[in-house]
């Protein structure tokens, strides 16, 4: 059950007042997707714990700023995304030249036709193996990729509440999913997961 949807005016007031009712359901209800989208990109356990803690940390640190316009969760996912690019600024940047768009331009003949059809995702993915084989391959996504991916598939938010999480345009956030699910209909090929012909 969703306790927390919508910012109403009651819903800010309450969260300035720092009520601590409020403020339970507001962990109840999002500790568990925060964990599970650190997760999904990529994170340790004990990483996406500890990411989960520091997003709801922050939320409490800035509940002054939060004006309700978006919901909650969208806030707090924006922290989640804030946190996760915190974290990676270590890592070297993802190179500007993307391998897979010439395995992608591979998969079309001169005309434009498909030379090789992609795999059926969803009808693959019933099975448990089939779901091993995807986690693994979702662990090989550039970092940008994973997110998007992980957000849209996994935690089922729209494109608009991710363009807002990520600061990306809506085409940016397109290309970025449909590179991963290239990526992933390759991995899963190169793991013997074939379209049946």
């Amino acid at each position: 059950m969703r306790l927390i949807a919508e910012a109403t005016d009651d819903l800010i007031e309450r969260l300035r007042r720092r009520d601590e009712l409020t403020l339970l359901a507001i962990v109840q209800e999002h500790a568990r997707p925060l964990y599970r989208a650190a997760r999904g990109m990529g994170f340790r356990d004990h990483e996406a714990e500890d990411l989960a803690q520091d997003v709801l940390t922050t939320f409490l640190q800035t509940l002054d700023r939060f004006e309700g316009r978006s919901q909650v969760k969208t806030w707090l996912f924006g922290i989640l995304h804030h946190k996760v690019l915190e974290r990676r600024r270590a890592l070297a940047r993802e190179s500007l030249n993307d391998p897979i768009d010439h395995t992608f331009e591979s998969r079309f003949d001169a005309d434009g036709n498909w030379a090789r059809p992609p795999v059926d995702l969803e009808r693959l993915v019933a099975s448990h193996e089939m779901g091993q084989a995807i986690h693994g391959c979702i662990e090989t996504l550039p970092d940008s990729q994973r997110e998007v991916f992980v957000l849209r598939e996994l935690e089922e938010l729209d494109t608009q509440e991710i363009c807002k999480i990520l600061g990306r345009t809506v085409t940016h956030v397109g290309v970025l999913f449909h590179r991963a699910r290239a990526r992933l209909r390759e991995c899963l090929e190169a793991q013997g997961w074939k379209r049946p012909t």
